[in-house]
């Protein structure tokens, strides 16, 4: 009977029921095991770190019981690993390897060579830390990047500092790029040093391993726990966190709004050379130490983890504002903020032509991941949310890191070179240049009103599927929860809105800027329609058409160009009006108006924007029945009574009556707004009729 282990600094999420269920199958408790360390981010954090275990298969050419490894593959994350995501190689053609391996110099010549030890022809590419798992005897390998084990690794006196917590029970060699070479190392230290439980990497991680998978769970949560105990009891002895606190932070409410005005600016900033997609957070961890008095000393150096710098850049920008500055005046902020994006600028360009190789790949994007506002909290800016997200958690590691360190003795981080060979190696610019080709609104972000239903979660649909991040908006919560879950993470959030009330569009936008760094598409399609003859129309119904379908355009456009003109890199507005607007019909007096209004506004931002490179559009919908929220209520029976027939002959009707004879769905008028959002970026002051063809509706 296996015993729950009571753990204060990891999480213990081995399930013996669930993992009887597995037993026999060495691989699914293999991927069981990842997946559970993967799923606590004080033990190694997304994409970090890789597993393996090795069985006993049958050669498909001898019949012959061969070893196999089967190891995470490259680009993989532990915490999310499929047997899709591994790859499966021969572990005596691995060690095999060591025959041709001429030395450190010539560490890429190994790894085209991985493909010819694979045994599963279906693997996942080899990733750089096949030979680290490959050179080690054990059957179940962890390599796992702890934050108290990089404390440790990262400490002044590493070495020294192992041997107290473990004794003779863990290994130590010091820093080395990951690679063909380090695998022997690992070796080496095993082979001088029988009966150890692991291996400490100096300025990197951990290695540990058992005859099971359990056991090399175990071991690998055991050796974390006694070194998170180790900085445990001597944080704060020498002294206050991270030299005691020199900010206070603003109250959370204070954070939020401040975080959120100065997003567009720093994201505009940001996207000197690409547009990209913003995150912030002000987790407590961030808070203690951007607010702190050694700040100015540690941020400087940068991350020590290979897997932290890779996504963070080498170092932070600082914010030299005050957390209380009145960011209302966008080109005073800009005048403060702009030298010191410059000044990073330079300093990333000189750090690359100091340390750049004959074979280097040219510099990429020179401006911060990473910027720290104290007081506020800390902005991370990458080519996608999840980027983003990610490179913001591991600063938070790297922080934990910086924080244990300097408890034992003193942080430490890579030297700049040894930093520049991992972030420009050429495995790496490799591994880059297989992405996917990004789609055709990557690193935009939409705003859809209206958008818990109907033609606005259509248009939703759309832009997410083209790559953009979508801020969902509309007046029932319940439609919007809905509409939100069948978005993956890190593609939308949603806002309760009422495009009427001018509050409630600024908590939107402000919404939008907290999650994605602001916005670039603005689609107001929020709306209502009332079918009425003029004696009939009540001035309630003249009330809410004008507010929802006008004044709800009039205050998302306010609003949304103040954003836009902070992030300076033009914008799209879009309103789905309708073929009313162009075309007089009976009993309709209330909704063609306000339609016609929209439309007349639209020309009119267009004029006073376009020299802004912000493009202001109209889309005319017609005759959209199914699937449209309008023709959930009154509507439906009003057009049916004004044109002499029954509500379900409707779609029928309308269709007949185009040129086209074609019945309109939502989806038609979200290929609209794409083509306009990414198609036809010089068109502005015009409009896209949706109908099938209505020649009284031609606007010219």
């Amino acid at each position: 009977m296996i015993m729950v282990k009571e753990f204060k600094h990891v999480d213990y999420l081995w399930e013996e029921e669930k993992a009887s269920e597995l037993q026999g199958d060495e691989i699914a408790l293999f991927l069981y095991r990842s997946n559970i360390l993967g799923a606590d981010l004080r033990i190694t954090n997304y994409g970090g770190g890789n597993t393996s275990c090795k069985t006993m298969e049958k050669d498909p050419l001898t019949g012959v019981d061969v070893e196999v490894m089967w190891v995470k593959g490259s680009g993989g994350d532990i915490g999310t690993l499929t047997r899709q995501g591994i790859a499966g190689l021969y572990a005596d053609r691995l060690r095999a390897l060591k025959n041709v391996y001429r030395g450190l110099a010539y560490e890429d010549e190994i790894v085209p060579l991985y493909y010819h030890c694979l045994y599963d022809l279906d693997s996942r590419a080899p990733s750089i830390d096949t030979a680290l798992h490959g050179l080690l005897p054990f059957k179940h390998i962890d390599h796992l990047h702890p934050d108290a084990l990089i404390s440790v690794a990262a400490a002044k006196d590493s070495q020294a500092i192992t041997q107290e917590i473990w004794g003779d029970k863990m290994g130590w060699i010091p820093w080395q790029r990951p690679g063909f070479d380090l695998g022997i190392q690992l070796e080496k230290c095993l082979n001088e040093n029988p009966g150890i439980r692991g291996i400490v990497l100096g300025g990197h991680g951990l290695f540990t391993w058992g005859d099971t998978s359990y056991e090399c769970y175990m071991n690998s949560l055991e050796v974390i726990e006694m070194a998170s105990d180790y900085i445990a009891e001597r944080e704060g002895k020498n002294g206050p966190v991270f030299g005691g606190q020199k900010v206070e932070s603003l109250p959370k409410e204070g954070r939020l709004s401040q975080a959120a005005a100065i997003a567009p600016i720093l994201r505009g900033l940001c996207s000197s050379h690409q547009r990209m997609i913003g995150h912030f957070t002000d987790d407590e961890r961030v808070l203690q130490f951007i607010n702190s008095n050694d700040l100015s000393r540690l941020a400087p150096l940068g991350t020590s983890c290979p897997d932290h710098f890779l996504r963070t850049k080498i170092q932070p920008l600082v914010l030299q504002i005050d957390a209380g500055e009145d960011l209302s005046d966008t080109e005073n902020v800009l005048t403060t903020l702009r030298p010191a994006f410059e000044q990073y600028r330079k300093e990333y360009a000189e750090y690359y032509e100091t340390c750049k190789r004959d074979n280097s790949p040219a510099m990429r994007d020179p401006n911060p991941v990473v910027i720290l506002y104290p007081g506020v909290g800390m902005f991370t800016f990458a080519k996608n949310k999840q980027t983003a997200r990610v490179a913001s958690e591991f600063y938070i590691n790297a922080i934990n890191v910086m924080r244990g360190a300097e408890a034992i003795t003193e942080y430490t981080a890579l030297p700049r070179q040894e930093a520049f060979d991992i972030e420009y190696w050429l495995l790496e610019e490799a591994k880059l240049q297989r992405m996917p080709k990004e789609k055709p609104l990557s690193r935009k972000v939409a705003l859809v009103t209206g958008a818990g239903g109907g033609i606005g979660k259509a248009i939703a649909d759309k832009l997410a599927e083209q790559g953009a991040n979508v801020v969902l908006t509309d007046i029932s919560e319940e439609r919007l929860e809905a509409a939100n879950a069948s978005f993956g993470r890190d593609v939308s959030i949603y806002s309760l809105c009422d495009v009427a009330d001018f509050s409630s569009v600024e908590g939107a936008y402000q919404a939008a800027c907290l999650a994605f760094g602001g916005v670039d598409i603005i689609v107001h399609s929020a709306g209502l329609a009332i079918s009425k003859p003029l004696t009939e129309t009540e001035d309630k119904d003249w009330e809410i058409l004008q507010n929802v379908l006008v004044k709800g355009q009039f205050y998302m456009a306010k609003e949304g160009v103040k954003i836009l003109r902070k992030q300076g890199l033009g914008g799209d507005l879009i309103h789905i009006a309708s073929k009313n607007g162009l075309v007089a019909g009976k009993n309709n007096v209330g909704y063609g108006t306000a339609k016609a209004a929209q439309q007349h506004m639209t020309r009119l931002l267009a004029a006073e924007l376009g020299s802004e490179k912000i493009r202001v559009n109209t889309v005319n919908p017609d005759g959209v029945v199914i699937g449209s929220k309008i023709w959930e209520g009154g509507w439906a029976e009003g057009r049916a009574k004004a044109y002499g027939i029954t509500v379900e002959e409707l779609p029928a009707f309308y269709a007949k009556r185009n040129l086209m004879n074609e019945i309109i769905l939502p989806s038609d008028i979200a290929n609209a707004v794409f083509a306009l959002t990414a198609i036809l970026d010089k068109t502005t002051g015009n409009m896209i009729n949706v109908d099938g063809g209505m020649a009284t509706a031609f606007a010219r």
